[in-house]
């Protein structure tokens, strides 16, 4: 937990607020504030993550507690239950909490004025409010990345997905609170995801060196293509939860850069192929 000492009194720093937001639908960001929020949790850090995706609702299914759900972010706003009632506790790690978004089809239930009141008072007792952010510009983004402090901007190695991606990191420097308000800019992070070196090198989709330069904000890492991404968002489990897992390292390398520490980046290069394999041309 954020500590200061003032006066010889321990005063709490108010929680970092974490968007992940994307460009373009599909590029794995629900996934990716599953995982990256439950890995800050692991490594001691008390979580919550919201979801912002009113109307579809897939955070909860992908942590596994959509049966759970009794209040979600529109009635905490609207005062029909208490924070405290709608944030749901999540079993297998106890710094991690949830806070489902609503099925309602109106988009613009979401105020900013409600919103910033939630994450005021998350600030209180949480290190980091992880919101999974709609793709796009559509209110629920610009709601959900307003009051960001930092920004994971994750895209496909894929020219589409980058160049819509370009466009939120414009949003991010212009349209957040920090901006209006000119403090110190939103924190940009970049997270490249479904990541095949193979299909690299055979010029198929571009290089996570070219997606930095492209989009010119500090890399987080890659997250490489895996099948057990599709099993643990099947089996409702954040996919750094899974054991013996690329993806899932991957991820833990990504939160442990966010906070800092130093990791070798890993899972960009193809394997290099055998005498056997080069020989039968596998």
């Amino acid at each position: 937990m954020s500590e200061v000492h003032v006066n010889g009194k321990e005063i709490r720093k108010p929680g970092q607020v974490v968007v992940v937001t994307s460009g373009k639908g599909g590029v794995g960001k629900t996934t990716t504030s599953a995982a990256f929020a439950a890995g800050l949790a692991v490594r001691g850090y008390k979580t919550a993550v919201l979801d912002f995706d009113v109307g579809l609702r897939n955070l909860d299914l992908i942590m596994g507690c959509e049966r759970r759900v009794v209040y979600d972010l529109l009635n905490v706003i609207h005062g029909e239950g208490s924070l405290n009632q709608a944030l749901i506790k999540d079993k297998r790690v106890n710094n991690l909490f949830i806070l489902p978004a609503s099925q309602t089809r109106n988009k613009d239930a979401l105020t900013m004025e409600g919103v910033g009141a939630v994450i005021e008072e998350l600030q209180r007792s949480f290190d980091y409010i992880v919101c999974d952010s709609p793709a796009g510009i559509e209110k629920g983004a610009m709601t959900a990345m307003y009051f960001a402090d930092q920004a994971l901007v994750v895209t496909n190695p894929e020219i589409s997905s980058v160049r819509d991606s370009d466009r939120i990191i414009g949003m991010l420097a212009s349209k957040t609170r920090r901006a209006e308000q000119d403090l110190t800019p939103v924190q940009e992070h970049l997270v490249v995801t479904r990541y095949d070196p193979a299909r690299v090198e055979r010029g198929d989709m571009l290089s996570a060196e070219d997606v930095r330069e492209i989009l010119a904000i500090p890399f987080l890492g890659v997250v490489p293509e895996s099948k057990a991404v599709l099993t643990a968002s099947n089996s409702g489990v954040p996919v750094t939860l899974i054991k013996e897992c690329d993806a899932g390292d991957a991820y833990f390398d990504i939160v442990d850069r966010f906070l800092g520490r130093e990791r070798p980046f890993r899972f960009m290069d193809a394997p290099k192929k055998g005498f056997l394999s080069r020989l039968f041309r596998g």
